[in-house]
């Protein structure tokens, strides 16, 4: 995690294509993506985590922002993306593999969500694990600040796994399996695979950001914390 584009983007940087998986602004935006789970990915698609990065760089809402991806959505592998304006209080939620009876873009509600690499608050059984457990940290803190480092901790080490007849049926059995724990680590014939980076990012009322990050860097497990201020002006 750090300061780019003159300091005014905040998040982790892809060393190959550029982008970003989850990133804020100076400004008060935010964006995050996920990879959809699928079969047969496009050949030579374009790359999904430069949509965040574009997202904070431009001054378009979130929606009007959605609108302009959607009509090239069919060039990008399958992805979800949340875009944030914290000083307009609005969320927009942005899939190119919507549910037969969904949207592309859905302004997303005032709650708690959850989104892992299907649609947007998906049953999927880990999600659900997630939703729950995050409702007891809310509920043991009440109106105290979350403490992020201990919250991440709780939250995204957890190694539990679901029944194999539970499971999305997208990837084999066995892969299934091991994606089925919030906390991933596996060995595959390629080689280790699994959770490199886990994030929290809180927003108080008076425009604080704090964004705690914990990462892997070369096998071993370093942290980061970066507290700064909304610019509430225009």
């Amino acid at each position: 995690m750090i300061w780019w584009e003159g300091g005014e983007i905040l998040g982790g940087r892809d060393a190959q294509a550029g982008g970003t998986w989850l990133a804020s602004s100076r400004d008060g935006r935010l964006a995050f993506i996920t990879n959809f789970r699928e079969l047969q990915p496009i050949p030579q698609a374009k790359s999904r985590g430069n949509l965040p990065v574009d997202f904070l760089q431009s001054k378009k809402k979130p929606i009007e922002f959605a609108e302009e991806v959607v009509k090239e959505a069919d060039q990008y592998n399958g992805f979800n993306l949340i875009l944030v304006d914290v000083r307009s209080k609005s969320m927009v939620y942005l899939t190119n593999r919507p549910e037969k009876t969904g949207n592309f873009v859905t302004l997303v509600s005032p709650g708690i969500h959850v989104l892992s690499n299907a649609n947007l608050d998906s049953p999927w059984l880990k999600a659900q694990r997630l939703d729950h457990n995050f409702k007891e940290v809310l509920a043991r803190y009440g109106k105290d600040e979350l403490p992020l480092k201990e919250m991440v901790g709780q939250l995204m080490m957890d190694t539990t796994k679901d029944d194999l007849s539970l499971l999305p049926h997208i990837y084999s059995p066995e892969t299934e399996y091991d994606l089925s724990a919030i906390y991933i680590d596996t060995t595959r014939p390629q080689g280790r695979y699994g959770t490199r980076n886990q994030s929290a990012l809180t927003v108080k009322s008076n425009g604080e950001v704090c964004f705690y990050e914990r990462y892997l860097d070369k096998d071993r497990w370093k942290e980061n914390t970066v507290t700064y201020q909304i610019e509430m002006t225009t």
